[in-house]
């Protein structure tokens, strides 16, 4: 597991290192009003995902429990019922987007000079969500083959791709068509590559519509209507906000509130990489009856994922704002500093479960109550903001989004607890106390050269950073996993320090 979810670490890594040249290019060569416009795009359109109807979280599922069973006849039933589901539903996609293009015109007052510009990449981008239903079919077969390295090679290179072509049209035409037509030419080499990669590796899965199998599409829609209801309350959760704040506020205001989130939008990738290993894992240990096994997965990548968050999380709350002032313009280290604080705090506990917790329940087909809770959440989330917006402005917002998700991960992972027959009591004694201690050093640390030498330029806040590095590091193998039941760090750096035997 190890090596699956570094590879996916890899390539979230590579992917923040992309959008840190990325977005301040793109934001300056836009604007304000641009670069705010295409977020708002990209957040109405995005609702359009919610009709692949859970397909793609429900078919990992499925294909993985039929490559454990060694059953091929039935991976391919799966795979061509999922390819016309796909097909089917991204015309529907099509349709539903130019109702969306309509919302788009009406509801918003788009600066002149962008109006053209806008509706011909909104309607690029329809065309890219909706091809995109289907471009995600190889990496469900990848997934349940557990070939996460060869899948994140691909990945790598379309990172690639996007960053070549994003400076390069950018640079022939700053406009928000250019960057719809790079969204498109990446799905498509996405796909490509990938399906090239199936063929190789699994000669005897193919891609037929001829193999639809209405007894196999029924089951694949008995679980997928919780993963729909789950996709609905996380699109409410995480995308709704440039929506709300561009009614309420304006275009312009968006990237403000972008900025920041992206910083966590991309730390929540780097969780979901973990997720990502252990929804097919579940399910496979489940299928084999290796209940003891699945329970150490959940308490051992809980604890890495909560080392983790706060390892990032403390950076962010302390320096986040500087590094915005930094990276993209003075202006933005208020408003978008304390949005990213805001957030932060409530994701150093809502990341570990929805990277951990949430994902296991989903492979164990538990489905019911953290789908509903994730819908309950998004809605509030949207009345929050609506309601908080006009007097607190972004920081309105933000709380709108920190409130709901932290009642969201108690509900989750109490019920997590539950179906993996492990003690609340149990559970927070081995992931809780030494992960958070573990963090305060490294916290003191941040504080004093923040506040003692007002850190602000590039080098000081990279030194600053490599300091809180080391020591939260020397504080994870001398403290936080010393005597660890499942992640011996000392004994692995003993083993890897250890001079080579000579004959």
């Amino acid at each position: 597991m190890f090596k699956s979810i570094g590879s996916n670490w890899v390539v979230t890594i590579v992917t923040i290192l992309a959008v840190y040249f990325l977005t301040p290019f793109t934001l300056h060569k836009l604007g304000d009003d641009g670069y705010g416009t295409w977020n708002l795009i990209n957040a109405i359109t995005g609702y359009l995902g919610l009709l692949m109807l859970g397909v793609p979280m429900a078919s990992v599922r499925y294909f993985a429990q039929h490559v454990a069973a060694g059953d091929e006849q039935a991976l391919n039933k799966a795979v061509g019922s999922c390819a016309t589901l796909y097909l089917c539903l991204g015309l529907i996609a099509v349709f539903a987007g130019a109702g969306m293009y309509l919302f788009f015109l009406s509801s918003y007052n788009i600066p002149a000079s962008l109006t053209g510009d806008a509706h011909l990449a909104f309607a690029l981008v329809v065309v890219y969500v909706s091809i995109g239903f289907l471009a995600l079919l190889p990496t469900g077969v990848l997934a349940a083959h557990d070939d996460f390295v060869p899948r994140n090679m691909v990945r790598l290179w379309g990172v690639l791709l996007r960053l070549v072509l994003t400076f390069g049209l950018l640079a022939l035409q700053a406009s928000l068509t250019m960057l719809a037509i790079v969204q498109l030419v990446c799905t498509v080499f996405d796909f490509a590559l990938c399906w090239a990669l199936i063929k190789r590796r699994y000669p005897n899965v193919r891609l037929r519509l001829s193999d639809f199998d209405w007894k196999m599409t029924r089951s694949i829609f008995a679980f997928s209507v919780y993963v729909l209801v789950l996709n609905a309350g996380a699109r409410l959760s995480f995308e709704t906000d440039s929506i709300v704040i561009g009614k309420f506020m304006s275009v312009g205001s968006i990237p403000y509130f972008t900025v920041a989130n992206s910083f966590l939008i991309y730390l929540m990738e780097f969780l979901l990489s973990i997720a990502a290993v252990v929804m097919p894992a579940a399910t496979r240990l489940q299928t084999q009856g290796k209940h003891a096994e699945m329970r150490e997965i959940f308490l051992k990548w809980s604890k890495i994922a909560l080392s983790l968050t706060l390892a990032a999380g403390l950076f962010l709350i302390v320096l986040g704002p500087r590094f915005i002032a930094w990276w993209v313009d003075p202006s933005f280290e208020r408003p978008a500093g304390q949005v990213l604080q805001i957030l932060m705090l409530s994701y150093v506990i809502f990341l570990p479960v929805r990277g951990v917790a949430l994902p296991m329940l989903m492979g164990l087909g538990k489905a019911g109550l953290p789908t509903i809770g994730f819908l309950v959440t998004g809605i509030v989330n949207l009345v929050l903001s609506i309601a908080l917006v006009g007097s607190m402005g972004l920081a309105g917002v933000a709380l709108g989004t920190a409130i709901p998700n932290v009642l969201f991960a108690a509900v989750v992972f109490v019920q997590a607890c539950h179906e993996m027959k492990v003690p609340i009591g149990t559970f927070f004694r081995y992931v809780v106390p030494r992960a958070v201690l573990g963090g305060v050093p490294a916290f003191a640390l941040l504080l004093w050269l923040k506040l003692e030498l007002d850190i602000r330029s590039l080098l000081a806040i990279a030194i600053a950073g490599a300091a809180m590095t080391i020591v939260f590091v020397a504080t994870l193998v001398f403290f936080v996993y010393h005597n660890d039941p499942y992640v011996d760090l000392r004994g692995y750096l003993r083993l890897k320090l250890k001079p080579p035997v000579r004959v």
